[in-house]
């Protein structure tokens, strides 16, 4: 009983972390076409979160990391923040929300090719037409962006950034996963903020600096405020909840909520148009992911061989 309960709050845990992410990418695009610019907007995520988590950490009990797993720690920040968080904020400036949203929902088929490398997971049937399918509409979004004469279609090297982004997430939980499961989520992201602030510190606090801040309309302020600390702070805590009780391949299906809240609020806001192409690339996406995920894992082989 205890068990399904930690389960229902990983599956709870994992829907709000992906509606709060959802909802970045238009206020997040709001705030950075008005004074926060996409470097800005990546730094006051990732340095504000870690101010946040290791306030946070004081109030929880402390745990000892070796050195060996501080390192770790430094490649995660590396995978999981730094090129997920800069290449997908930044990507989400130049592009529309509703593209970087749907190019998200790809994580998962990124998951199984890395698992398959990595893991030695068997591509089956059903996986390869579900990566065909994936990449058919993930291309299909990108050529359509390169046609388009406005950031409300799209924009080509946003949504590239926007899909390099979720290799670098799938990368990162296909690597760390173990790592994540040994430690508290207070840990972990304290950690990782730290390393991922370190790197990022000196290549844009400048860029931070020299921002005409005073400039900035205060709307944008709080955009930038609720990006830091719900879609980041709160929404990775979500997020390691989720992860130190579901299979990575679980956690990543739940990206299909966030084009839905993207969509929804872009769509009402008038920051994106949504058309019959996005569509059709949403439905390919989606359909290969669904694909992916459904197909039978390497356990699954090996326990219907041996029936």
């Amino acid at each position: 009983m205890e068990e399904n309960k930690r389960h229902v709050v990983a599956h709870i845990s994992m829907f709000f972390a992906c509606a709060f992410w959802g909802l970045m990418a238009p206020l997040g695009k709001d705030a950075m076409t008005h004074g926060i610019d996409g470097i800005c907007m990546v730094s006051l995520r990732v340095f504000g979160a870690c101010i946040l988590f290791w306030i946070a950490s004081l109030f929880v009990k402390h745990e000892h990391v070796p050195f060996k797993d501080k390192w770790k720690f430094i490649f995660a920040g590396l995978f999981g923040l730094v090129f997920n968080q800069c290449c997908y904020t930044v990507g989400l400036s130049i592009t529309s929300p509703i593209n970087a949203s749907i190019v998200t929902t790809s994580m998962p088929i990124f998951a199984m090719l890395l698992a398959a490398l990595i893991l030695k997971e068997p591509i089956t049937g059903k996986k390869a037409l579900g990566v065909l399918m994936g990449c058919s509409g993930a291309l299909i979004l990108i050529l359509t962006s390169a046609q388009a004469v406005s950031d409300k279609m799209g924009d080509i090297r946003g949504d590239v950034l926007c899909l390099f982004a979720q290799f670098s997430f799938a990368l990162y939980l296909a690597l760390f996963n173990p790592l994540i499961r040994r430690y508290s989520v207070f840990t972990v992201n304290k950690w990782m903020f730290l390393f991922g602030t370190i790197i990022l510190a000196p290549f844009t606090m400048p860029h931070l600096i020299a921002n005409d801040w005073a400039a900035v309309p205060v709307r944008s302020y709080w955009e930038a405020a609720f990006v830091v600390v719900i879609c980041t702070f709160v929404s990775y805590i979500l997020t390691m909840v989720a992860q130190q009780i579901l299979r990575p391949t679980v956690v990543s299906v739940y990206n299909y909520v966030q084009p839905l809240v993207s969509v929804i609020v872009s769509i009402i806001t008038g920051i994106a148009i949504f058309s019959v192409t996005h569509a059709l690339a949403a439905a390919l996406v989606c359909a290969g992911v669904w694909l992916v995920t459904k197909s039978k894992s390497r356990k699954d082989m090996e326990k219907k061989s041996q029936q």
